[in-house]
């Protein structure tokens, strides 16, 4: 395995890092959103699926998958057949730049009428001649999520793939307000990579977040929702050239000293990516406290 597969598995697997959006790009993608919510409230749904790419996809808050405008369409024009006359406001959160022309953003959906409820979701936006359209919508519960869900992960875990020997350390930051991971990649050939990622809750959304730092210079983030068994993290971001990268990484709680992990809908500067073989990690002593 090459040190630039290492970096690649491992940046796509645990997240990515964006610059913060200038005003610019901010401001149009809001305004996107606000536009978004004005065909919600028409109940136009072929207007409302126009904001996602040909290609979109949207996974609802009960996580089934609709890929595709077309599909899209359908899924909104059933729901306002359903529950006609309701009212959606869209509270965007944080909005962060992958390159010039992908952004990852975050924020609240409300129904307010005739239906209550709230939804997080987190958008990957891509920019096509010059407009801001989303590529990928998940949704999950709006309920403030729990880092403590995440402290049965404290301690040291050992993996393997293809002959990459990983060994990763999770431990609290004092007043448990943050979770750090430290880890090392060692390839078959002796070659070690190591980095440091920092998981903790935005104060805004109540959704967990982590960033990451990988010793050659790559910088890592992403979107944790809570899924059955464990958590899906959607990460974005680049490698230290610049190259974009993308994946749906899922944790899965196996029982107090494993767990498992598989990257799916991988992409590399904007190639698709085959998506990884399950990974066992098993914990290699007893849980820190």
């Amino acid at each position: 395995m090459s040190d630039r597969r290492v970096v690649v598995v491992w940046l796509v697997l645990w997240g990515c890092f964006c610059r913060t959006a200038s005003g610019d790009e901010a401001g149009a993608i809001r305004q996107s959103a606000e536009a978004f919510a004005e065909a919600f409230n028409r109940g136009d749904a072929k207007a409302v699926a126009a904001f996602w790419t040909e290609n979109g996809e949207l996974v609802d808050e009960a996580g089934k998958t609709h890929q595709g405008r077309a599909a899209i369409e359908a899924e909104y024009a059933e729901f306002f057949k359903a529950h006609p006359g309701a009212k959606i406001r869209i509270s965007p959160g944080s909005i962060r730049m992958i390159d010039d022309s992908t952004a990852l953003e975050s924020g609240t959906a409300s129904l307010e009428s005739p239906l209550t409820g709230a939804a997080s979701y987190t958008a990957v936006h891509t920019k096509q001649n010059g407009q801001w359209l989303m590529a990928t919508v998940r949704e999950s519960s709006a309920a403030a999520e729990s880092l403590p869900d995440l402290d049965w992960l404290v301690g040291t875990w050992t993996g393997e793939e293809h002959g990459a020997k990983s060994e990763i350390t999770y431990s609290w930051l004092p007043d448990k307000k943050y979770l750090k991971r430290e880890f090392t990649v060692t390839a078959p050939d002796g070659k070690a990579t190591s980095g440091l990622q920092i998981i903790g809750v935005n104060p805004r959304t109540g959704q967990i977040v982590s960033w990451g730092f990988i010793s050659d210079g790559g910088h890592t983030i992403g979107a944790w929702r809570p899924s059955p068994g464990g958590w899906t993290i959607e990460a974005a971001g680049m490698l230290p050239d610049g190259v974009a990268t993308y994946a749906v990484n899922t944790l899965t709680k196996l029982d107090d000293n494993g767990y498992s992990w598989r990257s799916e809908r991988r992409s590399v500067g904007g190639q698709s990516r085959p998506d990884t073989d399950e990974v066992i990690l098993k914990r290699a002593e007893t849980k820190q406290k």
